[in-house]
């Protein structure tokens, strides 16, 4: 079943509010639609709520209690980092973007990857959402320290990340759809997928590239036609497969989808948005939510 002190330590902190990996995430706080200024979910407590750590990255812990260097926590660290920048104009602030990105260019491997999920696949340890958040984080770092090496680790990220799944990249490509993977060996993840696009977005954004911008519009319709799967008609799923998820990433998909609503202005994710907070504001559904997960984190 897999249950290791490790495992139930970090699922307790989770429900209790005091796990660093699950902060408060609600929709960005100093974003815009039309070109990349703040990040478009809120991040900002993966900085506030962690212990000072000066210009060092976070150390993550895993289900074995060992520690490693985790690139979409380090680059989720910098992304926080870079809005309390816009918030407080904080110099201090700025120079924690610059050690997430430094950690990001030395880091990157020449194919422009970022190694990820080693510790527990290493035969699959790629993923899109480490690809697109590493694109966004560098690129609101060269727009803030001029950098190009940033640039170029951004075109470098970018060309991996759509790499098809077959060729060792993390996307896969079925006709006219175009899915990004979180976890390249598991089924689609919602979230994932959303903060995977976002780097593509804002790669569009600095270079409006008649190519991206196409792949963008792909992937969007892609994310439209499947929100449908992720609706369970009381919560929402994790991803395509059968994980339900947990309140954490229950909340997390609805300011996801207000922020896709308001950066596309299509009507489908405010609706899903909507539907999704309403089912976590009626107290049947959130124990029945909580009875399913905790069932499916048991037998894993």
């Amino acid at each position: 079943m897999g249950i290791s002190i490790y495992k139930v330590r970090k699922w307790v902190k989770m429900l209790t509010g005091n796990s660093i990996s699950h902060v408060n995430q609600g929709i960005g706080k100093v974003y815009s639609v039309g070109k990349v200024e703040g990040y478009y979910n809120d991040l900002t407590e993966k900085v506030t709520k962690r212990e000072e750590l000066g210009d060092r990255v976070p150390i993550s812990s895993v289900d074995t209690g060992e520690t490693l260097y985790f690139s979409i926590e380090i680059f989720q660290y910098g992304l926080g980092a870079y809005d309390m920048y816009l918030l407080t104009k904080e110099s201090r602030y700025l120079q924690k973007v610059k050690a997430a990105a430094e950690w990001g260019i030395l880091n990157q491997r020449e194919d422009g990857s970022w190694v990820t999920f080693s510790y527990e696949n290493p035969d699959h340890p790629y993923s899109s959402m480490a690809q697109g958040e590493g694109i966004s984080l560098l690129i609101r770092s060269y727009l803030a320290l001029g950098d190009e090496r940033y640039l170029t680790a951004v075109k470098k990220a970018l060309e991996f990340m759509l790499k098809p799944l077959e060729e060792g990249g993390t996307t896969k490509y079925a006709g006219d759809d175009v899915y990004f993977y979180e976890c390249t060996e598991d089924p689609l993840i919602l979230n994932g997928w959303i903060f995977s696009l976002w780097g593509v977005m804002d790669y569009s954004k600095l270079f409006p590239e008649a190519g991206v911008s196409d792949l963008l519009n792909r992937t969007l319709k892609s994310l439209e036609k499947r929100l449908p799967d992720f609706d369970l008609g009381y919560w929402s799923k994790y991803e395509d497969g059968k994980r339900i998820c947990s309140p954490f990433y229950h909340k997390l998909h609805v300011a996801q989808l207000n922020a896709m609503y308001e950066l596309t202005g299509r009507e489908i994710y405010k609706e899903y948005a909507v539907k999704w907070d309403g089912y976590q504001k009626r107290r049947i559904n959130v124990i029945k939510a909580f009875i399913v997960k905790a069932t499916q984190k048991i037998f894993e």
